[in-house]
Order: C-alpha cells, then structure tokens, then sequence
C-alpha cells in the first residue's frame, strides 16, 4: 500500500488500485533484493493534476526522474538514430545476409488440405546439379497436437492438414537449382476429406482436423491454448476464464432484471500479418556454434527452440537480428522453415539460406483468427451493466488459441458475466499471436454492443463510458482524461443523429475504447560500459523490430550521462548481449529502460566517485550536463566529457542492471512475463463517409489519445499508434483470406488481390499522449503498440451507424458486407 499527499488539490486515487485484468490465482512476487529506501515521487496525469506518492525503492536505483518537460533526452522528439542506414539501404535485413559458400533452400510444401503421406522419393532431387542437402520434416512446429499420439499411429511422416504444410527442404548452390530440384521429390499421398470453413467443421459429421483431443502449450509469443480443455469433433472448449477472469454472478437473473437487453451476433475474418520483411533465417552450423541469422521478435526464443530441437546448449547457439522488418506477433522461434534451413545446414556444412516467399507468407506465416461472437448484454435505465454473456467462436486453422480476449470480463463494471471461447479446428494454415491477440476481434464486438445500449437509453455513447467504467483504477483515470481531450479535438459534440445525410454520401462520427496488458519481461538486463576515450556504449540482446529500440534505448543512458543520444553507441539484436526482451505485447520500452537506466546510472556514479578527489567535493554532488561534467552549482569547475575521463584514469568502466519488481509489486507473475496492476489503453474517434449506392466506405478522419506512461520519444510513440491506427483501419475495411473450398488453397496469397489500405486511403490521423507517471519504476514507462490497432474497427463500425442508421456486424467492410448491412 502507499502513502498518498494530494500536492494539488484535484481529484485522484488515494490508494494503489489493482485492475480486475489482474485477478485470478495470483501469489506475491518476491521483495527487491538488497536494502530499500522510502522515496517521495510524482503520480498521475501531468497537466491533469499530480500528487506525491511514497514507494519503497531498492538502494542501488536512481532518484525519481522530474516530468519530461524539465529532461534533456528522454521525452524528446528524436529522429532514428538508424533512420539514415535504413533509407540509404546500409541497414541489413535477414533477407540482404550473404556469407561465404552460402546455400539457397527451398522447401516443397502439401497441395493438399488434408492427407497422409505414403512415401516420399528423393532420389531424383539428389542427382540434380548443384543440389547439397536434402531433408524430409520429422516434426512439425506452430501446430497443436494430439493429446494421445496414439491415436494416430503408423505414419513416419507428419499428417498433413492444410494445403501449404512443408513437408522437405533442399538446399542448393542457387536459387534456381534448389526450386527446380524440389519439384523432382516424388510423394504418394493418401487424400482424406477437408474442411476449411469454420461454420461448415462446427457441423456434427464434419471431416475431422484432429482424430482426438489436442494441446498446444503457449511460445515465446503467446498463442496456445488453454490446457485440458473437452474437445469435441473440431469444437474444442470452452474456455470460460480468459485471463484468469472467470465467470461471475448469475447471468440469467442479471438479464430478468434488466430494462434494456441487447442480443446480437458479430463476425470477423481471418487477417495475415503480411511484414514487410517475410520470415526468414540463415542458418551456419559449424562444429562449435550454430549462428542463427533471423527476422525476429525475439532472439532469445529463436536461441531457445534451436537448442531444444538440436540438443545443444545455449552458448553453442548464438542469434543475430541487425534490422527486422515488421513482425506483429508471428515471428518467435525457428519456425518450420527455420527447423529446416539448421538440418540443411547441419547436413551439407555450409551456411542455408531459407526466406519464405510470399505465397508461403500469407499461408503459413501466421494469422488473425476468425470469430463468430453471440453477444448479449443487460442494463438498467441508468446505464449501469447488470449482465454479459458471450459465446465466442474462432479458428486459428490447425491452431489453437482463437479467443476474442479478455475484454468482456475487464473493461467494463458488471457484476454477473459469463464468457464461453472455444477453438474450431479446420484445414488452414495456423494463426500466431498479431497485435493484440483476441483484443481486436472481441472489442469490435463489445464496443459496437455499448453503443447499441446507449442508443436504446438515449445516452451520449461518450458518457455512458464514463458510467462503465471501472472506477479508481489507473485504466479508468486516463481514459476519463483522453475521453475528454479526445472529444473535445474531435468536435464530438457536433455529432448528428443516425443516418441525418439525405444524399446518398452519408457521414458519421464512431467512438470506441481500447485495453492492453502492460506487460513486463522479467530478468531483463542492461550492460553500460563506458572506455577511456570517453565512448559509452550499452547493450541488450533485444530486437529492433522496426519501433525505435536502439534509438530509446540511447535516449535513457544518454539522460544520466549528460550526453546526447548519438553519442552512445546502443547495441541489440545478439543473443550473446545481456538477456532482452521480446518485441511483442508492448513490452521492450517497460522491460529495458529501468535496466538501461539503473545501468548508466551505476556506472555514472562510479565515474563521478573516481572525479571526487578532482574536484574536491562529495561524488554525490556532480553533475554530469551537456557534455561536461561538473560539480553542482559551480559552473567554473567543468569539464568537457572525455576531459573527465581522461581525468579519471578510467580505462574501462563495467555495470550491469536488471528489470526489476515495479515498486509496487506485480500483479500477476509468470516464468518470463509479469502483468502489472495497470494496464495500457486509449481512446478512438473515427469519422467516416459511406457510399450507400456503391457500399465503399471511406474514413476520412481519426482521432487517437493513448497512454503509455512516460512516453520515452514521442515521435516514435505517435509513430507507433499512427501505424495502429492504419492496420486496423485495413483490418476493418479491406483484409481477408480467401480459401478456396474445394481445394483448400489460398486464392489471394500475395499483396495484390490481398487487399491492404494504400498511402491514398490513409485518412487525417492525430495522435495526443497523455504522459501519465506511475510512480512504478525508475523510468516510468509502458509500451503502446496493441491499443491503438485495437480500437479502429470498433470506432470505424460505430462511425458506420451514425452515418446510416444501420449496424454492420461483419467484417472486412467491403462492398458486398455493406451493402448488405444497409438492405438489413
């Protein structure tokens, strides 16, 4: 608990509240190590009121930093410090790797959905010039499995389930050879019926995906599935407590007593990542150390799943990731690609190249999972919610993991709540963690079904928010903050009644919130070593993965050595740096600045111990400011950095940190990740103009306010939510996957009739950060990458209404969905 002084007289929390996101099993996490002290530091909205609060902070880390206004790095508008090897080309992607002797792969992949493989022949493949190694798939990763393999015996070779499944790989002196060399593998197959439409395998008697009950155990990006859940058919579930929420209350006497219900069903489609970069990596085994070249998230889980599948220790497995080109939840581990580009490489000592093309991209590289979402929610004439029932169902394809996310049971007070997910297993490539897993599907859904509630009790659908939301947390506080910046930038309150345009071009103004986790990568570490000629470099084996890592990471040293950014040399992107974190759920800024922070600072101090004698005064009282080093209010006494370094005798300074316990204790704790009491959020407004003749819809204008505790640069933060934005924007209007049927293909597997909002179709996008200090860590910061893809469909569905007076419950917004919606 905290001591809380009210320093300015507005309204706040005078407790440390902990967020319903956070229930369930929960035990305490361990106290700091080492001594503590009780410090004074600020909390809240700066601009919007702050207090003091009193935490208790390990010894060893720095004094609170002041608001960002009164910083000289952190907190600024920084350009990329990589931005220029980016756009010149210097900037190597996994895709640009060459080393010497270097192997192309190729992989032959299943035309089939469905199928048993009965033999396979080689020997052709072998003869083919140029060819070096040839290797037929074991095992299959990204997939769930059978709970008893029993119960699919006799057959060496993987099932295979979705047409696209790789099945062998060869690696060849060229490109050309190791493709033309793949089509001379010969396979006999045992064709088996298929299914590919999740309404069609929920059918009693449809063909069976899986002949038993599976499991598929999260990875290093979440994903998975809850463990020993009934499965019936290709219906697996239900999953009653996401998140660790479970059901609450008595639904059905919650609706008895309701005023208003409002019942309704939601469907969205399957979405592909589609990078830029697709996934790749060159694999180099030699005697004494595989190295691993990956378009990745995460070194780390790459490193992992390579000695795990090879039986190798860590250290003989080192990863590099220079540069990684969008990744947004499908690229952890090896990968099946992966696994064969290292047993190519194994095989024909040389180094394999292995980058999936296009097709092979949007197939098997990941997806958004589809859902069809009965959704029922009770209130009473006063707006308060009394009763939510959700009945949730999605396909990952030979996945598991298809929930909608765990907002019908966090972002809203109501106190009888009943959540059934459930997994429906087809003949498709398998889905991975994207932007917010479950979060975008559900939230479409739920936001639309607020509006509907504040429609049928004539309440603003700004206000009613304001009533739901669950009061005195930290969530709650900032979005009643962004709610009214929002509509005040916005112009909410011009907004018309539904479906006013007489013309046939019809506008409307939508508003929908967002939720995320802020989520934390234990055991994170930071190095800061600072050398005799005054360089300062840091290093992480985290990744860039196309954010701003390397450049925030040189931002937090910088602050405590008086520097500027481009002076620190900020090294990630090899596993042999100190452990990082994962590029995924928002978690890189709040895992590695307090370590890079509590680093720079030891070692700071350290060097200023080392000045004291110079200067005659207490370590304590120098500074280091703008390039020189100083003792505190004595400007004559200076020196430039390097001078002071110089002066110092210092040769090599050395100091480590790791990420720590927030002051206030995790909420919720895990082997690798811990959930804090608050999480990371926004607010979204969206106008839109509907053809009501043709069925196009334009957005035309967004509004976006997001916290995300101290924005460490806010340029790369708007960046963030400016991208956001514009995914679920094409989310909400043009992505899908098409499978054909009968064959179970992909009929638009490229960037062509896969269709992706262009630079054209970009609407008018602002972006507002609130900068909110939690009093949590030494830096104080969160991540923002989900909420701001979160909420765009919503906000764009609810636009749709005000301007025609008719809810769209479909997704993509296509023509044909809307004008359907509109003959509704």
């Amino acid at each position: 608990m905290q001591d809380v002084k009210d320093t300015t007289g507005t309204q706040g929390p005078t407790k440390s509240a902990e967020s319903p996101k956070a229930s369930g099993p929960q035990k305490p996490p361990p106290p700091n190590p080492g001594p503590a002290r009780q410090q004074t530091m600020q909390y809240g909205i700066v601009g919007a009121g702050m207090k003091e609060v009193t935490r208790r902070v390990p010894e060893d880390e720095p004094p609170p930093l002041p608001e960002n206004a009164k910083l000289k790095s952190i907190g600024k508008p920084i350009s990329r410090l990589d931005g220029v090897e980016k756009v010149t080309g210097r900037a190597r992607y996994t895709f640009d790797v060459q080393l010497p002797g270097m192997l192309w792969g190729a992989r032959l992949v299943s035309p089939y959905p469905h199928a048993r493989i009965k033999s396979i022949d080689t020997s052709a493949a072998e003869r083919y010039p140029g060819v070096r190694a040839i290797h037929v798939m074991e095992k299959l990763l990204a997939t769930a499995r059978l709970r008893d393999p029993k119960a699919e015996q006799g057959n060496r070779y993987p099932t295979i389930r979705y047409a696209g499944q790789p099945i062998a790989g060869i690696a060849a002196d060229s490109q050309r050879a190791a493709e033309a060399a793949v089509r001379l593998i010969k396979v006999e197959y045992e064709r088996l019926p298929h299914v590919t439409r999740i309404e069609e395998a929920m059918k009693e008697g449809a063909p069976i995906v899986f002949p038993g009950p599976t499991e598929q155990p999260a990875t290093a990006g979440g994903g998975g599935a809850p463990p020993g859940l009934p499965q019936k058919g290709n219906v697996r579930g239900p999953d009653t407590r996401p998140r660790g929420m479970g059901p609450r209350g008595d639904v059905e006497k919650g609706f008895r007593e309701s005023d208003v219900v409002v019942e309704a069903e939601y469907r969205t489609q399957v979405q592909t990542h589609v990078p830029m970069e697709p996934h790749g990596l060159v694999a180099d085994w030699r005697d004494d150390l595989l190295t691993l070249y990956a378009s990745t998230q995460h070194v780390g889980s790459v490193r992992d799943e390579a000695a795990e599948h090879f039986d190798l220790p860590k250290n003989r497995v080192r990863v590099i990731s220079d540069f990684t080109g969008g990744g947004f939840g499908a690229k952890y581990g090896i990968g099946n690609f992966g696994l064969l580009a290292i047993h190519l490489s194994r095989k024909a000592h040389a180094p394999v190249r292995m980058i999936l093309d296009r097709r092979e991209e949007h197939v098997s590289g990941g997806n958004r999972p589809n859902s069809i979402q009965k959704l029922k929610i009770g209130a009473k004439r006063d707006g308060s919610l009394v009763a939510l029932q959700l009945q949730a169902h999605g396909s990952g394809g030979v996945a598991g993991g298809a929930g909608v996310g765990f907002a019908h049971a966090t972002l809203y007070d109501c106190p009888n709540v009943k959540v059934e997910q459930y997994d429906v297993f087809t003949n498709a490539g398998p889905c991975a963690a994207f932007r917010a897993p479950g979060q975008a599907q559900g939230i479409f859904g739920l936001e639309q079904a607020i509006d509907e509630v504040a429609e049928q009790l004539k309440l603003d659908p700004v206000a009613l928010r304001a009533k739901l939301d669950i009061s005195g947390t930290d969530d709650s506080l900032a979005r009643a903050h962004e709610r009214k910046v929002g509509a005040d930038r916005f112009g909410w309150s011009k907004r018309r009644p539904a479906g006013s345009d007489k013309g046939p071009i019809k506008r409307g103004m939508g508003f929908a919130q967002s939720q995320w986790l802020y989520l934390v990568h234990r055991n994170t570490a930071v190095e800061v070593r600072l050398t005799g000629d005054g360089s300062v470099e840091a290093f992480n084996a985290t990744q860039d993965i196309g954010t701003g890592t390397r450049t925030i990471f040189a931002q937090v040293v910088a602050e405590e050595f008086g520097l500027r950014p481009e002076q620190i040399g900020a090294h990630v992107g090899d596993s042999r740096y100190p452990m990082g974190p994962s590029s995924g759920g928002s978690k890189v800024t709040s895992s590695l600045t307090p370590a890079a922070r509590n680093a720079a600072y030891r070692c700071a101090r350290d060097l200023a111990s080392r000045l004291a004698p110079h200067f005659e005064a207490k370590a304590d009282d120098i500074v280091f400011v703008d390039g020189k080093v100083m003792v505190k209010g004595r400007p004559n006494t200076a020196l430039a950095f390097k001078d002071a370094v110089k002066k110092a005798g210092v040769t090599e300074l050395s100091h480590r940190a790791e990420r720590r316990d927030d002051y206030e204790g995790y909420a919720m704790v895990t082997p690798e990740v811990a959930i804090s009491k608050h999480g990371i959020g926004g607010v979204q407004f969206a106008e839109v103009a509907v053809d009501t003749e043709t069925g196009i819809v334009r957005v035309e204008r967004v509004v976006a306010v997001h916290d995300c505790g101290r924005p460490i640069n806010p340029k790369l933060t708007e960046s963030q939510i400016y991208g956001g934005v514009i995914q679920g924007m094409s989310y909400a209007l043009y992505e899908e996957r098409h499978l054909d049927a009968a064959s179970g293909h992909q009929l638009n597997a490229n960037v062509d009739q896969y269709k992706i909002v262009g630079s054209r179709e970009v609407p008018n996008i602002e972006v507002i950060l609130l900068e909110q200090l939690g009093a949590q860590t030494s830096t104080d910061a969160r991540g923002v990458a989900e909420p701001a893809n979160v909420a765009t469909a919503a906000a764009v569905a609810n636009a749709f209404y005000n301007a025609t007076g008719k809810r769209i419950r479909t997704l993509p917004m296509t023509p044909a969905n809307v004008l359907a919606a509109l003959r509704a």
